[in-house]
């Protein structure tokens, strides 16, 4: 296995005595210690994938194509779910031996021998080739060039380059994790429209604040490994701050759907609210206690259901009930016009 070798990173602000130790990943997620996944499954992280699933079903929904076939649907979903299991073993091979020296991690199927380097490689290639022919054969060569983008991105640009030298990895790589609303625009229509670049932007900007407070829970693990996360390079009240500002962006651009859904706008904006107030809530409230591990778990844990909740948005809005409350609310609108103007 190949390291990448790292720079010395810059002391971080010590934690205060009354901080808690850091959460594991089990107490994070306690499903992990529960459920016990064979060696050649867990390596392709599939709890991972469902949340990239469902924005690719967002992009679908943001296409004039939608709803799509289902034999077309169904291949796009299941390439996608191929191709984020061959990232999620090429990543495990790539960290092998830093997975050895973490606590969260020490435990997985490569650094503890339960399975070998050339097991996984060839677990790769088959996911990979098979994740390929579905996309090309059932839906079209854009949606698996772009499938084969997010695969690399997510290796190559965040994993091998961005993750062991910048503790601004996650914003830039955070573009592998935004580009399955684009495949899923091009199952649609074969082309991408601005519905799906809107999505792409929402996840990128979602990613950092999502991303950051599971670094917070982590931090002690991170920095036994000198991975430049932002919390052990910058500490923990910088953070905050930058967890606050990108949701604070994610509320802006998530507000943009209202304008950018094909049909439904409306009621998808009315039942944003409360996604949004809940995001700011408590990202507000980790600002003012950024050692606060509770508080930086259940952000964490929201901001999964936030995403979740936003692509079931896209998809209820548009519902014929979702098209319909849309034309009657820019009715109402146009009735109720005249009397803004008012008299002089």
């Amino acid at each position: 296995m190949v390291t990448v070798p790292t720079a010395p990173l810059p002391a971080a602000s010590p934690a205060p005595p009354t901080a808690a130790a850091s959460l594991s990943r089990a107490d994070v997620v306690p499903s992990r210690a529960k459920v016990a996944l064979p060696p050649w499954l867990e390596i392709a992280k599939p709890r991972l994938i469902p949340l990239l699933l469902a924005t690719t079903l967002g992009g679908m929904a943001l296409s004039e194509g939608w709803p799509l076939p289902a034999p077309r649907l169904a291949c796009t979903l299941g390439g996608g779910a191929l191709a984020a299991a061959a990232a999620g073993v090429l990543n495990c091979l790539w960290e092998q031996e830093l997975d050895g020296r973490m606590v969260r991690t020490s435990g997985r199927a490569l650094p503890s021998g339960r399975l070998s380097a050339s097991t996984a490689f060839a677990v790769a290639v088959a996911l990979a080739c098979a994740a390929s022919a579905l996309l090309v054969g059932g839906v079209n060569c854009l949606a698996a060039s772009l499938s084969l983008l997010g695969l690399c991105s997510y290796v190559l640009l965040y994993t091998v380059v961005l993750k062991p030298r910048t503790p601004q990895n996650i914003v830039v790589g955070g573009v592998a994790g935004a580009i399955p609303p684009l495949v899923g625009a091009a199952a649609a229509t074969g082309h991408l429209g601005l519905g799906s670049w809107w999505l792409f932007a929402l996840v990128m900007v979602w990613t950092p604040a999502h991303f950051w407070a599971l670094a917070l829970l982590l931090k002690d693990d991170y920095r036994s490994v000198g991975i430049p996360m932002l919390p052990v390079v910058k500490g923990t009240v910088a953070t905050a701050r930058g967890i606050a500002a990108y949701a604070i962006a994610t509320v802006a651009v998530s507000s943009l759907g209202v304008l950018v859904l094909p049909s439904g706008g409306l009621l998808y904006g009315l039942l944003l609210l409360p996604f949004n107030g809940r995001l700011l809530q408590m990202s507000g409230r980790l600002l003012q206690a950024p050692d606060d591990l509770q508080r930086a778990k259940g952000l964490f844990r929201w901001s999964i259901l936030y995403l979740f909740g936003i692509c079931l948005l896209l998809l209820l809005a548009r519902l014929p009930l979702g098209a319909q409350l849309g034309e009657q609310g820019g009715q109402l609108l146009a009735l109720l016009a005249p009397g803004f103007g008012g008299t002089a």
